[in-house]
């Protein structure tokens, strides 16, 4: 599967695959074609097609463009399954809770189970919302390893992704789980997948857009290594692929290095 042989790609080292777009436009729908193949793949080879979404606004519009009848009917809904990767504690039906957003932009208009939708239970406090959360993921994959066929990631102007955020304690977890984290600056729990859990994924996905994320993703991508200061740096699949699909407004820095 290549989403680079048409594109505008710089070599990279063979840790990641990174594709350079013109407009935050052609990246979404080259995002489009993506998941549509993930999830063809995963379910001929699998029987089912399991995705963790993103938050934050970077994806909205790729939601909204799945959303569209020409699109979502080549996805075998049916056989799809959604988690998300992160999620503010905020109420279920908070505008900036995670699961709210996708259903309103993507799930309530297409014709997806909603057993087949897994949204992070923050009903609950912050340490049993996340302890509930990796019990629905263990029940979900029984004995098998909790291996994603697709986790979509964001990267913060900090370089944190998912709820992974700066000098955070949670950075240190070596448990492939769920957990709760504190985020100072926002006086608010989050829950997050933790960075095993993530490296376990088939396919590891970050989108990002405009030239307020620039620096960071040059940092992130070539910098040397300090994922306490930029957590991003944490995302290596170990058995999986990594792929960073980004604008060349974020790639502007990552040009004029190489």
């Amino acid at each position: 599967m290549d989403f680079n042989a048409t594109r505008k790609t710089l070599k990279t080292p063979s840790t990641y695959n990174l594709t350079i777009f013109e407009t935050t436009d052609a990246l979404n729908k080259a995002a489009v074609e993506f998941i549509i193949a993930i999830a063809k793949e995963a379910i001929d080879k699998r029987g089912r097609f399991v995705i963790a979404l993103s938050g934050g606004q970077t994806p909205l519009n790729l939601y909204s463009l799945l959303a569209t009848p020409a699109i979502f009917e080549q996805i075998n809904w049916k056989q799809t399954f959604i988690f998300w990767g992160d999620e503010r504690c905020v109420p279920l039906n908070d505008k900036r809770n995670n699961a709210y957003m996708a259903k309103d932009v993507l799930l309530n208009k297409i014709a997806i189970p909603l057993s087949n939708i897994y949204p992070i239970p923050v009903n609950l406090t912050p340490a049993k919302a996340a302890n509930a959360y990796q019990h629905q993921l263990s029940n979900f994959w029984g004995d098998a390893a909790k291996q994603f066929d697709l986790i979509l990631l964001g990267m913060g102007n900090n370089g944190h992704t998912a709820s992974l955020f700066p000098q955070s304690k949670v950075l240190d977890e070596k448990i492939a789980g769920v957990k709760e984290v504190y985020v100072e600056k926002e006086k608010m729990y989050r829950i997050t997948f933790t960075a095993p859990l993530i490296n376990q994924a088939r396919n590891v996905l970050f989108l990002v857009t405009g030239n307020q994320k620039a620096d960071m993703l040059n940092t992130v991508l070539n910098a040397a290594k300090q994922p306490h200061k930029y957590p991003a740096q944490l995302i290596e699949p170990s058995n999986g692929k990594l792929w960073w699909f980004v604008d060349k407004e974020a790639a502007i820095l990552l040009k004029k290095q190489n």
